[in-house]
C-alpha cells in the first residue's frame, strides 16, 4: 500500500492510546492488472469466491486460518497446548495475503498462489519458528498436495530442529494429525502416508541430498547463512507444482556484506515497490535507523497502530513494529529488562537493537526510498535520446564518475527546471557479469542504448570524451564537478577539448553531505526528474551511504564489493557531483546579494 508523502519527514509523536485502529482492505492490496480466468469459484464451508483475474480469495485464505485455529496448538510459553488463533497481524498481514493471493495459470487452467517465495523479517522471540512450523504442516497435509516434498532447512541441525521440533510437537498434541502423521524419529521426518508426502529437516552441508522437487521449503535464520547455495539450490529446484511456496525467516544480520542481508535488504525492496517482484511476499518489521526510512514506513503503512513514532530505541512506544507480538507471546517486561541493561553497556546495545529491535547494527544503510524514486519519474523516455531535444539549450551542471578502465563510468546532467540525463559506459567484456547481477537486463540495457559498451576489456576514454563535447554542444553546461581520483590527463583532455571548467570533489563527508541531503529534499518535494532511466534507478536500488555514529547528520555514499555483489552506484555520485554544482551557484549568488 502507498500513501501520499507527508508534509514532515518526522511523523509526530503521538499517544499510542489516540491512534485510530488498523483494518486492512485485503482487495486493495497491490497485485497485478491480470483479469485472465473464469470466475474463481473457490469454495470453503459454504462460502465461494465470485472474482475473476487476479484476486484476493477469502475461501482460500479462510482455509489456512482454521487449519491454524482448529489443528494447531501452540508449544511453549504462556499459551502453551492452547489452539493455535493467529494473533491480528499474523493472520491479516501474513497468512491470509500469503495463501489468498491468486491469479489465473493458462499453464495448468486454472487459479493459483501468487506468491512462490515468502521473506519474514522479525525480531526474536515472535513466534517465526512456530507460524513457520504451521506454514510446513499446512504445506504437507492441507494443500491437497500429491506426494509433497516440504524441507525444513538451516546453517545446522539443531538450528533446522527449531522449526521441525514445534511442529512436532503440534503433530504429538493434536489427535487428528497425530494419527495421520508418522514420525521417523532417525530421519527427522513426518510422513504422510495417505498422500506419500514427507516432511524433513535438512541442513546447509547436505545439498548433495536435497530433494529436486520441493512443494514447501523453509530457511530459518538466514543471517546464520555462509551464503546463498542452500538457498540458491531449492529455489531453483521448483517448476514440476502447481503452487509451491518458499519461504526465508529471520532476524536483523550485523553483517551488511552477507548473503542474510542482501535476502533482508531484497525483502524491504518488495515491501516498498511489490510490482518490483510480484510472486514475492515480504513482511519484514524493522526499527528505523534514519529519518528518512522512519518516513518511508509512514508512506507504506499509513495509519498503522504499531508505527515507531521517533527513532528512540529506548521509547517503549516504538517496540512494537518490530515485536509485533510484544505484550501477546513476548514478554514486555523482559523486553524492559533487557533495555535497561543494553542502555547502560555500549556493547549489550548492539545486541539489543540487533536481536530485539531487529536493526541492523553498521553505519551502513540503504540511502534512496524507491518509493521516492519511483514518484519522481515524470514522463517514462522510451530511449535516452528522448529528452535531448527537449532539453537543448537550457542551463546545467554535469557531474562524472569515472571508474577504473575496467568497470561502469557514469556522467550526468542536472538541470535548472530539475531534469537528469545520464550516459553510462562499460567495457564490452563487463557485461556478461553485471547480467547476473541484473538479472540480464544489463545487456538489454546496451542493447536499447542505455549503456554504451566499448569493445574489448576496457573502456574507450575516446567514446566518454566524444560524448561529454556534444553534450557541451547541445546543452549550456555551466561546469563539470568529478571525483579527483579521476586523475590530471583526464580533466586535462575534457577541459581542452571542451573548454568546460571542470571543479575537482570528492566523496568524503564534508563533499558529500551537503548534495546528498539535497537530493533526498528534491525527492521528497518531487523537484528532480529522471525519466524512468532504468541504468540509473538501478544504481539508486544499489546505493548505501556510511553515517558516523559522532555526528550522524554528516554523509556519504558506500561503493559496494563489486565482485562479490554486482552491484553498481556509479550513476548516483555522478548526480551528486551535479548537484553540488548548482549548490555552490546557488551559495556564490547568496554571497553576492549580500554584498
Amino acid at each position: 500500500m502507498a500513501a501520499e508523502t507527508p508534509a514532515s519527514t518526522r511523523p509526530r509523536k503521538a499517544s499510542r492510546a489516540r491512534r485510530r485502529p488498523y483494518t486492512i482492505n485485503h482487495d486493495k492490496r497491490w497485485r497485478p492488472k491480470d483479469k485472465r480466468g473464469t470466475t474463481c469459484g473457490y469454495t470453503f464451508r459454504g462460502q465461494t469466491c465470485t472474482k475473476k483475474g487476479a484476486h484476493y480469495c477469502a475461501p482460500r485464505a479462510d482455509r489456512v486460518v482454521a487449519f491454524f485455529s482448529e489443528l494447531l496448538v501452540h508449544t511453549k510459553g504462556p499459551h502453551k497446548r492452547k489452539p493455535f488463533i493467529p494473533e491480528p497481524w499474523q493472520e491479516h498481514e501474513i497468512l491470509r495475503p500469503m495463501f489468498g493471493e491468486v491469479l489465473w495459470s493458462s499453464e495448468y487452467d486454472c487459479y493459483v498462489r501468487r506468491y512462490r517465495i515468502a521473506y519474514i523479517v522479525l525480531a526474536r522471540k515472535n513466534g517465526k519458528s512456530e507460524i513457520a512450523a504451521g506454514i510446513l504442516l499446512y504445506l504437507l497435509i492441507g494443500d491437497d498436495e500429491e506426494a509433497a516434498e516440504v524441507y525444513g532447512a538451516a546453517a545446522d541441525t539443531k538450528q533446522a530442529g527449531k522449526v521441525f521440533e514445534p511442529a512436532l510437537r503440534m503433530v504429538q498434541l493434536q489427535p487428528v494429525l497425530n494419527k495421520r502423521l508418522k514420525h521417523v524419529r532417525n530421519a527427522r521426518r513426518l510422513v504422510d502416508e495417505t498422500m506419500a508426502s514427507h516432511y524433513e529437516v535438512i541442513t546447509a552441508d547436505a545439498q548433495g541430498e536435497l530433494g529436486h522437487n520441493p512443494h514447501g521449503f523453509c530457511l530459518d535464520e538466514v543471517l546464520s547463512q555462509p551464503d546463498g547455495s542452500l538457498w540458491e539450490a531449492m529455489t531453483t529446484a521448483v517448476g514440476a507444482r502447481l503452487q509451491e511456496m518458499l519461504c526465508a525467516i529471520t532476524t536483523e544480520t550485523n553483517d551488511p556484506a552477507s548473503f542474510g542481508a542482501d535476502l533482508i535488504d531484497e525483502a524491504e525492496r518488495v515491501q516498498q515497490d511489490p510490482a518490483r517482484a510480484p510472486h514475492i511476499f515480504a513482511f519484514v518489521r524493522k526499527f528505523p535507523r534514519t529519518d528518512e526510512e522512519l518516513a518511508a514506513l509512514h508512506r507504506i503503512f499509513p495509519g498503522h497502530p504499531d508505527l515507531p513514532t521517533s527513532l528512540d530505541p529506548w521509547d517503549e512506544a516504538n517496540w512494537k513494529w518490530p515485536n509485533p507480538a510484544l505484550g501477546a507471546f513476548k514478554s514486555l517486561d523482559a523486553m524492559r529488562r533487557q533495555a535497561l541493561e543494553a542502555k547502560a553497556s555500549p556493547n549489550k546495545e548492539n545486541g539489543f537493537r540487533q536481536f530485539q529491535l531487529n536493526q541492523r547494527v553498521s553505519q551502513v544503510t540503504r540511502f534512496v526510498p524507491m518509493d521516492l524514486w519511483g514518484s519522481c519519474t515524470g514522463e517514462v523516455a522510451p530511449n535516452p535520446e528522448w529528452l535531448r531535444p527537449r532539453l537543448a539549450g537550457e542551463k546545467c551542471w554535469a557531474g562524472l564518475d569515472l571508474s577504473s578502465k575496467f568497470d561502469l563510468t557514469a556522467w550526468c546532467l542536472f538541470f535548472e527546471d530539475g531534469s537528469a540525463l545520464w550516459r553510462f559506459w562499460v567495457p564490452e567484456s563487463v557485461v556478461p557479469t553485471l547480467d547476473k547481477a541484473t538479472d540480464d537486463k544489463f545487456s538489454l540495457w546496451v542493447r536499447d542504448g542505455w549503456v554504451t559498451a566499448t569493445d574489448g576489456d576496457v573502456i574507450d576514454y575516446e567514446s566518454i570524451y566524444a560524448a561529454i563535447e556534444e553534450d557541451n554542444a547541445t546543452f549550456a553546461i555551466v561546469d563539470a564537478t568529478y571525483d579527483k581520483w579521476c586523475g590530471e590527463p583526464v580533466r586535462q583532455a575534457i577541459e581542452d577539448r571542451t573548454g568546460l571548467e571542470m571543479v575537482e570533489s570528492n566523496t568524503t563527508f564534508e563533499r558529500m553531505t551537503q548534495p546528498m541531503t539535497e537530493m533526498l529534499r528534491l525527492l521528497k518535494t518531487r523537484g528532480i526528474t529522471h525519466y524512468g532511466n532504468p541504468v540509473a534507478a538501478w544504481c539508486a536500488d544499489n546505493l548505501e551511504a556510511k553515517r558516523p555514529r559522532d555526528d550522524p547528520d554528516r554523509i556519504r555514499p558506500v561503493k559496494p564489493e563489486r565482485n562479490k555483489t554486482g552491484k553498481r552506484i556509479d550513476g548516483m555520485p555522478a548526480l551528486f557531483f551535479a548537484i553540488d554544482g548548482s549548490l555552490a551557484v546557488d551559495e556564490a549568488g547568496a554571497a553576492a546579494d549580500i554584498f
